[in-house]
């Protein structure tokens, strides 16, 4: 199924913009949606604070030295809050919560889900089954951009094992857990991974030296023009024949079209950039930045995964 057709910004998303630039009630909003992420990951047994904690009590700084950059200079665009921690990406807190987050947060994709705990891993497979049906061939040089902690780039591994995995991402301290992640959970697979701290608009890799690269959930956090450098870079990188796939909220699912004004308040008190990702017309905009046009697929009732070749 291919969808070309930008949607157009509500009277309630209006509505929501207008609370959400008074200070008070954004930092409300934004409190409010962290206590209820935190209070659903307690109600399927995972106690959300305490797995932080027990993460933050390990040698993580050393962790950071061996992974950041201390030249990288960060776009304006990824100082803003995020998530509903102050200091965005950029500090442990976030890097610490993000796996217990995303198993809460993708809890709820399937109603029908007997195992909610699951939904997260159900997510992570109906991306990698959508790849499998639309790339003939396994890539064996993967960069995974916006890799956050590694539970992508740990994916895309078991999907592709004889793969050569890069992972890149703006934030050293979600880098610094993925390196962790690796020779505590994955020492078998440290040979084949390596971790990069880089822009997703200047990787710093050669032209056409990746045959597939994956974005997973990061699109939605970009403002247009990033949008736009990085789908060129991303292009300069692949080799010919390779393919760019992204899995990402999907703008036109129903749950987001009639989501009430309540919810989607705190849904945006976490995400600065959700109205201009719902605004993009990614479709005309791969084939600008030098793609066939793409397939996109629903791959859950709330996402969709957009597969391009790189044309010739």
């Amino acid at each position: 199924m291919t969808i070309t057709t930008a949607p157009k910004m509500g009277l309630a998303s209006r509505l929501v913009n207008g609370i959400l630039a008074i200070a008070p009630l954004f930092n409300i909003a934004k409190q409010r949606a962290r206590k209820m992420m935190i209070e659903r990951a307690n109600s399927m047994g995972m106690d959300w604070l305490q797995i932080a904690a027990d993460l933050q009590k390990q040698n993580l700084d050393a962790e950071l030295d061996k992974v950041q950059n201390p030249n990288l200079k960060y776009p304006d665009y990824y100082l803003k809050p995020f998530h509903a921690y102050t200091e965005g990406n950029l500090g442990w807190s976030p890097a610490t919560e993000v796996e217990v987050a995303a198993v809460a947060v993708h809890s709820r994709i399937w109603n029908d889900a007997e195992l909610p705990i699951k939904g997260d891993a159900r997510l992570r497979q109906s991306y990698l089954d959508v790849l499998k049906e639309k790339m003939p061939t396994s890539p064996q040089d993967i960069l995974d951009v916006g890799c956050s902690v590694g539970m992508s780039t740990f994916s895309l591994q078991a999907a592709y094992p004889t793969a050569k995995i890069t992972g890149l991402d703006l934030s050293p301290h979600f880098l610094a857990i993925a390196n962790y992640n690796t020779h505590t959970k994955h020492s078998q697979l440290a040979d084949s991974l390596q971790w990069i701290h880089a822009t997703a608009e200047q990787t710093g890799l050669l032209d056409n030296s990746v045959d597939f690269v994956s974005c997973f959930l990061i699109f939605h956090e970009l403002p247009q023009d990033a949008s736009r450098q990085i789908l060129r870079e991303i292009r300069r990188v692949l080799r010919p024949n390779g393919y760019f796939a992204l899995m990402d909220m999907n703008p036109h699912s129903d749950i987001y079209v009639k989501m009430p004004p309540y919810i989607l308040t705190l849904l945006k008190s976490t995400e600065p950039y959700l109205d201009q990702y719902f605004a993009f017309d990614l479709a005309s905009e791969l084939v600008a930045a030098g793609f066939e046009a793409p397939s996109i697929t629903e791959n859950t009732p709330r996402h969709r995964t957009v597969v391009a070749k790189a044309a010739s």
